[in-house]
């Protein structure tokens, strides 16, 4: 990905870090934060002592995290959605018998009815 494009698309923020490099790192804001708007990836680089070097190493490694995102969205698309498999002709044939025994059981319970004719 071209850097100024990604710079464009990026927000960039300079601050202080600790570590090697002693003052010059500690009184210069050398460290850079780069977000980017769209997907909301942060990648700070503070490796080195110019905030230049710093920002060419962030706007790196946001185009490498941007590169990855976008494969594994490729590789989810290229997914087959998954077919759910139907029943298999004993299960049916088992959920028939059990229903038709409910509605035995049912008629079973039902009160008998005297005829009015008797």
């Amino acid at each position: 990905m071209d850097i100024r494009k990604l710079e464009e698309e990026c927000d960039i923020e300079f601050t202080r870090t600790g570590g090697p490099g002693g003052q010059h790192r500690n009184k210069a804001e050398t460290a850079v934060r780069v977000t980017h708007r769209e997907s909301g990836i942060v990648v700070v680089a503070s490796d080195h002592r110019s905030q230049h070097q710093n920002r060419i190493a962030a706007l790196e490694r946001i185009g490498k995290r941007l590169e990855e995102l976008d494969r594994k969205k490729a590789a989810e698309e290229k997914r087959k959605r998954r077919r759910p498999t139907s029943p298999s002709r004993a299960a049916r044939e088992r959920r028939l018998s059990e229903k038709q025994r409910r509605g035995r059981r049912k008629i079973l319970r039902k009160r008998i009815r005297s005829d009015p004719d008797d």
